[in-house]
This record gives C-alpha cells, sequence and structure tokens, in this order.
C-alpha cells in the first residue's frame, strides 16, 4: 500500500503526494536539477549535503541503480523528488532500482506531485526551505519546521562530507570498458604528484587527475598547508563541495598560503575559496545552476561550452582583485563561470568539467592542470 509523504516550503506552501525509499523527515534547501539523466551520481554528490532536490524531467528511474556510478561512497542529499519513479527498470548495468537505492541508504523519497509548478515556484521566489516527510502531516506543523529550517547560508556542510584520512588514488575513469579506444596506462612512481583537497570531491573528479598521468593523493579539506606541502606536490587540485563557501576559513587559509608555491586547479566551491583567499567576496544565487545544459562562454577561445553546474553560490566580479582575469562567464546569467590569476600558476572554474552522465566540452581543462604542471616543474627544474 502506498504511503502518503508531503513536502512544505517556508513561505507556507505544501505539496502532498506518496512516499518512496525511506520513511522518515529531513528538512533542507529545496532546489531544482534539469538533468534528465545522471540521477545515481547526483544522488552520490556530497555537495547536495542539506538539500531537497527536486528532478525537472517527469520520470526517474527507467534505467535503475547500480554499483559503479557513485561520486562518493553514499547519497548525501537531505530528500529526493520526482514527477514520477520507474517501477521498470531497464539497463544491462543495474543492479536494483531507484525505491530500493533510496531505502538502502535512508533517503526520503517523494513522487506524484506537479514537479512544474514546484520549479515554476523556486525560479519566480527563490530556492527556499523545505521539510519533507512521511510521518508528519500536518501542514501549520511543516511549515512550522520549514520556517526553522537552518538554510545553507553561513554553515559549514564541509566538515560533514570529509573523507577521515589521506589516501592515494588509483582509479582511472573507467573499469567496465575504456572509452574512445583509450589504453589505460600504469603511472610512473616519477609522475608529477597531485595533491587533492577534498571538500566533497566527486569520484569522477579524481579518475580524471589519474587519466592525466598523475600521481594522485586525497587529503582532506581541512589540511593545513603546511600538510599539503609534505607530500611535495607539483600541482595542487581544489574539489568541488556542499554549501556556502564563505565559513570554510580553514580552506580560504591554506590556500592562501599555497598560491605561489605550487600550481593550483579549482572546480566549484574550490573556485569559489580560491577567489575568497585572493579577498574576493561570494553571494548566495536566487535558485542556482544544476544540470546538464549550461552555456558558458570561453573568453580564450570564443565558443561556447556547454556544461554541468551544480552550485547556489557564486563569485562576485565586482570584488575581484585586478590580478585575476574571468575567463568564463555564464551566458545565461552573466556569472563568473572561470578566473585566472595573473601573477601565479592558478585557475579555476565555476562547473563540472568532469561531469558524468553529462557534456564533454570542457574536458581540456584537466589537460591545462598538467600543462602547467610540466611548465612550472621545468621552471623549478631549470633555476635548481
Amino acid at each position: 500500500m502506498e504511503k502518503i509523504a508531503k513536502l512544505a516550503l517556508e513561505d507556507g506552501t505544501v505539496y502532498t503526494g506518496m512516499a518512496f525509499g525511506a520513511e522518515g523527515e529531513v528538512d533542507g534547501e529545496v532546489c531544482f536539477n534539469t538533468s534528465m539523466t545522471g540521477y545515481q551520481e547526483i544522488l552520490t554528490d556530497p555537495s547536495y549535503r542539506g538539500q531537497i532536490v527536486v528532478m525537472t524531467y517527469p520520470e526517474i528511474g527507467n534505467y535503475g541503480v547500480n554499483e559503479e556510478d557513485f561520486e562518493s561512497w553514499k547519497p548525501h542529499l537531505a530528500g529526493f523528488v520526482v514527477r514520477e519513479r520507474s517501477r521498470r527498470v531497464s539497463n544491462w548495468r543495474a543492479t536494483g532500482d531507484l525505491d530500493q537505492f533510496l531505502k538502502r541508504f535512508g533517503i526520503v523519497g517523494l513522487e506524484g506531485i506537479d514537479t512544474r509548478a514546484l520549479v515554476r515556484r523556486i525560479r519566480i521566489h527563490g530556492a527556499m526551505k523545505g521539510v519533507l516527510s512521511t510521518v508528519d502531516l500536518d501542514d501549520a506543523s511543516l511549515v512550522a519546521k520549514a520556517k526553522a529550517s537552518p538554510g545553507l547560508v553561513g554553515r559549514d556542510l564541509v566538515r560533514e562530507v570529509l573523507p577521515p584520512e589521506a589516501f592515494e588514488w588509483h582509479q582511472p575513469l573507467s573499469h567496465w570498458t575504456k572509452l574512445n579506444g583509450q589504453v589505460l596506462r600504469e603511472i610512473p612512481p616519477d609522475a608529477p604528484h597531485v595533491v587533492a583537497l577534498d571538500y566533497g570531491m566527486k569520484y569522477n573528479i579524481a579518475r580524471h587527475l589519474f587519466n592525466t598521468g598523475c600521481r594522485v593523493t586525497v587529503l582532506p579539506g581541512t589540511a593545513t598547508a603546511e600538510d599539503v606541502l609534505k607530500y611535495r606536490p607539483d600541482g595542487v587540485f581544489l574539489s568541488n563541495g556542499p554549501g556556502d563557501p564563505e565559513p570554510v576559513r580553514y580552506a580560504q587559509q591554506t590556500i592562501a598560503q599555497l598560491l605561489g608555491k605550487v600550481p593550483i586547479f579549482g572546480i566549484c566551491l574550490g573556485h569559489q575559496l580560491l577567489a575568497l583567499a585572493c579577498g574576493a567576496k561570494t553571494f548566495k544565487m536566487k535558485f542556482g545552476h544544476r544540470g546538464a545544459n549550461q552555456p558558458v562562454m570561453n573568453k580564450d577561445t570564443g565558443r561556447v561550452e556547454i556544461t554541468c553546474q551544480n552550485h547556489g553560490f557564486a563569485v562576485d566580479p565586482d570584488t575581484l582583485p585586478p590580478y585575476f582575469e574571468v575567463t568564463h562567464w555564464n551566458l545565461n546569467d552573466n556569472t563568473v563561470e572561470g578566473l585566472r590569476h595573473l601573477e601565479v600558476p592558478a585557475f579555476s572554474v565555476q562547473y563540472h568539467p568532469e561531469a558524468s552522465a553529462g557534456p564533454h566540452d570542457s574536458h581540456y581543462l584537466f589537460e591545462r592542470f598538467r600543462q602547467l604542471i610540466d611548465e612550472y616543474r621545468g621552471a623549478v627544474a631549470k633555476s635548481a
């Protein structure tokens, strides 16, 4: 027998549908994602910590879930909302369905509501705090809880998704097939060494770093500059992660101390933290960018890249110091999508070049990072 569930927003709007996945009650910021596929990657992306995610595509779950398409060790979002979940799974890699997956990890799901109306409300009024419940079905009670939810601003959610300790990464882009005839190679011991600061890093980012031919060591995002430099890195990567970058001050301090000592590449939260470490400011967006179809202009090439994005905060261009150059911007709302430091080897992008499922327009950024590392190593060798 199907069970009723409700989603209440802080503005008093309540949506009633059917529960799936785990039973319970969760709160978080309600946001939407426009991707048609990649729901397992969305569910397991640590950047969604503290959020209730609404999928705009009307049917979700038709290709099931598997044990390979995880972007972290477990789902991190608070709740999952769809118009309709597929009862039938059809994919040769599937090992289960969406309902079983959410039950396994304790994620509350809601289906059968008008997701188009919900997304329109968020687009008009902005992302809102909400409560998703299968246990409390009283509208007034749920709205009061939604208003009392802490939201994302000012919270350090990075500490909730950190890896427990440092580790070496050895997994290439694909275990089950080679991509485009690519030959997987062994990484020699004298290969460039990249230290990835993990603020909630997606696995596919580490795979891309590894596939550039670099040795990859992952450190928790709380690592100090001294901790990082002990590994004698040839490059430092700043990962994606959840929530508001401003309260993550320990990371900003580390980045500021690393600038000029080693090449740096940041993605998403790492992009924002790099800007903050250099004195810029960030701001909360009205409803953010979440989906696999965001158009971004590359200033260097004049080409438009279709990108996958997942962020609710952005860098304020008016606060950037003069030694920062904006290299990419969003064609939908003109927000900053890429930065380059003009005095030291450091650059960043707001979007996800590694996204899978997602477009491949920006894979070149990983090779650019490798090129920057090689140039820096060569310069150091000449001066030695």
